[in-house]
């Protein structure tokens, strides 16, 4: 880039990793050294070392990484600097699929960890199509700054309304004054906190497929305070319930290592992953396996994944730091700073999801308008099961549906 080039002006992008970097990606795996592992193990320590060394083997001699390049090259990327106050300007990839459509709803999508833009990628040519049965989308999937191929924050402190702020003035500098959201993982998390800043002013409506918030108190919502604590016999005559509550209490008991990790001491876990491609695979690829609804991943996918967190621009440590600065490094809650709003709400619920409080709580967050159960899918939903969600985003915004015609003069349909 010309060192007169406006840095706040929209660049295509096109992803080119260095043949030195491959070289040398092909150098670590050949030194790779797998721990050992108990008899009979499987998955019960963590990620199976069968399963680790078949993908290391393939990520060595059979994974086409310039093919898999190509393929993302195909999608519609670009960078623009973003400014965020106390922080400088950030340059920020996203990808941006505009439809043919000309009443179609701006739509932003947010990934989370361990995700990346890719997560979208199903999701854009169901959203952009035009039909008279549903709405069309433009669709914005940003890279969180420090993921992908987005600038990462120089200090500390970069939290829930710094993200905020870059979601909203990248979707200003695209001309989408007004627009839906639609996250999970991070993507809700962070949107708790869009929502509270900019909603009805620009966000009109958003849909998560993470549907939590902050548990109730005795003082701020004691019915439903009371209806926790009596979840241990409630949820005995009601064979959903039990499955919810059995399989949250399991996953804060069991499945919450990584979180701690990650939200206490990132810079520590961080050499480990920014210097080995195998530890990188192993950490993520657990996720990618046990999050998910008995997903059938190939190995060309879950390497693409990897290598998006390899060959990112920032480095494969510096994403995990949200964990840190979402919670002031474990020091309170995500939702902090954030209330509820009256900005419309639509939930989706997938069967294997990590968490799932009762249904009635997701109240205490916003103003609910419309919620679906689904049958199948997990905690990457938008990969796992594109057209359910984008089902649902059609449902919701659709004539006839809950939260239709919310961003005034873009209703989705020509």
């Amino acid at each position: 880039m010309s060192e007169f080039a406006d840095p706040y002006s929209e660049r295509p992008f096109t992803l080119a990793v260095p043949d030195v970097e491959l070289e040398l990606l092909r150098k670590r795996l050949d030194l790779v050294r797998l721990p050992d592992e108990l008899d009979g193990a499987a998955w019960h320590y963590g990620a199976a070392r069968a399963d680790v060394a078949r993908l290391v083997a393939h990520w060595r001699g059979g994974f086409d990484w310039r093919a898999r390049e190509a393929a993302i090259n195909a999608l519609p990327m670009f960078v623009r600097g973003v400014e965020v106050e106390g922080f400088g300007t950030l340059e920020v990839h996203y990808v941006h699929r505009r439809s043919g459509v000309e009443g179609a709803i701006p739509l932003l999508f947010v990934h989370g960890w361990p995700g990346s833009f890719l997560e979208a990628r199903k999701l854009l040519p169901l959203l952009t199509a035009g039909s008279p049965e549903y709405p069309s989308f433009h669709v914005v999937a940003v890279s969180l700054p420090g993921f992908g191929f987005s600038e990462a924050p120089k200090k500390p402190g970069f939290a829930g309304p710094q993200y905020a702020e870059v979601f909203n003035k990248l979707m200003l500098a695209l001309g989408y004054d007004e627009y839906v959201y639609q996250g999970g993982d991070w993507g809700h998390m962070i949107g708790v906190h869009a929502v509270h800043i900019y909603g009805h002013k620009h966000i009109k409506a958003w849909l998560t497929n993470l549907p939590i918030y902050r548990d109730p108190t005795l003082f701020t919502y004691p019915v439903y305070y009371l209806q926790k604590l009596a979840l241990p016999i409630t949820t005995r005559f009601n064979d959903r319930a039990r499955i919810d509550y059995e399989k949250t209490k399991e996953w804060y008991k069991r499945g919450t290592g990584y979180y701690s990790e990650q939200a206490t001491e990132p810079q520590t876990v961080g050499y480990s992953l920014a210097d080995s491609p195998v530890g990188l695979l192993a950490w993520i690829y657990e996720k990618l396996v046990t999050w998910t609804d008995h997903y059938p991943w190939t190995d060309d996918e879950v390497l693409e994944w990897i290598s998006v967190y390899w060959f990112s621009r920032a480095g494969p440590a510096a994403a995990s730091r949200v964990y840190y600065e979402m919670t002031g490094g474990y020091a309170y809650e995500y939702w902090k700073g954030s209330e509820r709003t009256s900005v419309p709400l639509g939930a989706s619920y997938f069967p294997a999801e990590l968490t799932r409080p009762p249904k009635q709580w997701l109240n205490m967050l916003g103003k609910v308008v419309f919620q679906s159960e689904h049958d199948r899918g997990g905690h990457f939903a938008a990969f796992e099961q594109p057209e359910l969600l984008a089902g649902d985003l059609r449902k919701m915004f659709g004539k006839g549906g809950p939260a239709y015609g919310v961003v005034p003069g873009k209703d989705g349909y020509n």
